[in-house]
């Protein structure tokens, strides 16, 4: 059967897929976070170290990052995907079935592992795409990573509340599966040019990052921007149950419609194959910092306001997003994973932080220093950018 033809050089249907597969893999990451509280009593996890449920996911995640996906230069693309897909499934079953906590916090490290499968796929697709039209192929890829990301707490909740939380990972083992019988029978192979060891790989991840004046910029500029899109989502649901009256479900329908933000993606992928990325990142800066601004005036009692005030926020860092990947991108096609690993593992690392910063400044002094801690953070990296900037968004 004849795909359908794409401007972006991919066929429609196969780029749709690669996307499906990032927002599955990635989700996984995220699928226990509202869920903690059911999960801990059950696999016999103490209320003091619950939190480890999360964390080691985001551990294994970061490991990932550093150590998996700078493989993307060195072995064939899609085999690795394919490999991440099988490694996420056995992780998610064996979270699934496990019975105790050393079970279920050990499948949850290779699930993290393995979910950064995601960062594989997508430097594959920049590779198959046209040049002139990368930007909207990233903008695609990473409108699935975001809604996975998005969805999967909401989702999380209600299957959870239905069917139990076990029922969760056997959903998302079922669907990453089905996924990766797709990829096997669709993705084209990629084998890369590259002829270092595997060693040798891994400390070029780091030598990129040195190399690459861009690359810091950017790499700053997001892990800005995703501590913030953390510390929102960390202390909007505890001000919406805490002073908005808000009960669990109705917080996982806030924050489904806060998914609303991946929309922006597509347009930011537009936005930068039509060499607008200076414009973008300007606007993307100053989006979160007033997105910030408002959702502390629309808390006193606007829940329209700070639905709004959500859907900005997220597409704000998914404008900054795309428009950082299009320039890295074109940094260096033989080191493409490595990169991306880099830029990846900066952001994930600093990114990290706005979860405990939501979480102190909320239970110190209230959403109100939580919303200006966000605005704050978006103000220094809008003048950050502005004044050293100079010609880096600027891609090739």
């Amino acid at each position: 059967m004849k795909h359908e033809a794409h401007p972006t050089g991919l066929p429609r249907p196969l780029l749709l897929l690669m996307a499906a597969a990032c927002g599955a893999m990635v989700a996984n990451l995220y699928y226990a976070q509202t869920l903690i509280d059911t999960i801990a009593p059950e696999i016999g996890l103490s209320p003091r170290i619950a939190g480890t449920i999360t964390t080691l996911t985001q551990l294994g995640y970061g490991v990932g990052l550093i150590l998996f996906v700078p493989l993307g230069d060195l072995f064939e693309n899609k085999r690795l995907a394919l490999l991440s897909v099988i490694g996420t499934v056995i992780g998610c079953l064996a979270i699934a079935l496990s019975g105790g906590p050393a079970t279920f916090l050990i499948a949850s490290l290779i699930t993290g592992i393995c979910a950064t499968g995601a960062q594989v796929v997508l430097p594959l697709a920049t590779h198959l795409a046209r040049p002139e039209r990368q930007g909207r192929v990233i903008g695609t890829i990473m409108s699935g990573l975001l809604f996975g990301i998005m969805l999967s707490r909401p989702l999380a909740s209600f299957c959870a509340h239905m069917i139990g939380w076990r029922a969760v990972f056997l959903i998302s083992a079922g669907i990453t599966a089905a996924i990766g019988v797709l990829l096997f029978a669709f993705c084209p192979q990629r084998l890369p040019d590259a002829k270092l060891g595997y060693g040798r790989i891994i400390a070029s991840v780091w030598e990129q990052f040195r190399r690459h004046r861009a690359l810091r910029l950017r790499a700053f500029y997001q892990a800005a921007l995703f501590a913030a899109f953390n510390l929102f989502w960390t202390a909007a649901p505890l001000e919406l149950l805490h002073h908005m009256g808000f009960d669990q479900q109705q917080v996982a329908w806030f924050a489904l419609a806060g998914a609303g933000g991946a929309l922006a993606a597509p347009i930011a992928g537009n936005l930068a194959d039509r060499g607008l990325i200076w414009w973008t990142t300007l606007g993307a800066l100053a989006i979160l910092t007033l997105g910030f601004i408002g959702a502390d005036l629309a808390a006193a009692g606007s829940v329209i306001a700070f639905v709004i005030a959500a859907i900005l926020i997220d597409a704000a860092v998914q404008l900054n997003q795309i428009t950082g990947q299009k320039i890295i991108f074109a940094l260096s096609s033989e080191a493409r994973a490595r990169v991306n690993a880099a830029y990846m593992t900066a952001m994930f690392t600093v990114g990290a932080s706005g979860s405990l910063v939501g979480s102190a400044t909320f239970e110190m002094v209230g959403w109100t220093a939580s919303a200006l801690a966000g605005a704050g953070i978006g103000g220094v990296t809008l003048l950050v950018f502005l004044f050293f900037d100079k010609g880096a968004s600027n891609p090739g």
